[in-house]
């Protein structure tokens, strides 16, 4: 199993949500957060529009998918088809276990 990890500057969960879906994967988290990276986050007028502050961090949205590694070339290429900024993490699981009914590996998810 493969832990995907998407950090992406624009929204384009929905797009890569339902694309995954076609592929049969069906759980991802999503959640927004803040971080620093390539590209520039817009400048913030302040004081009536006179001041210009340029922030540190900008939002980010991070979409985590499990998926099993048979899947992870088309996984892959409908994140990067569905979206144009942003980067792709992918890690390995060593093991997977689901609470309520003790089932372990690729059959939890």
């Amino acid at each position: 199993m493969l832990k995907l990890q998407v950090i992406l500057p624009t929204n384009d969960i929905r797009e890569i949500s339902e694309e995954l879906k076609k592929i049969d994967i069906g759980g991802i988290t999503v959640f927004k957060g803040w971080g620093r990276g390539k590209s520039i986050p817009s400048e913030i007028h302040s004081s009536k529009g006179t001041e210009i502050f340029l922030p540190e961090f900008s939002s980010r949205y991070i979409l985590e998918v499990v998926i099993p590694e048979s899947k992870k070339d088309d996984a892959v290429n409908i994140i990067r088809l569905n979206s144009k900024l942003g980067k792709i993490f992918i890690s390995s699981i060593s093991e997977a276990l689901d609470i309520p009914s003790a089932k372990k590996g690729e059959e939890i998810i």
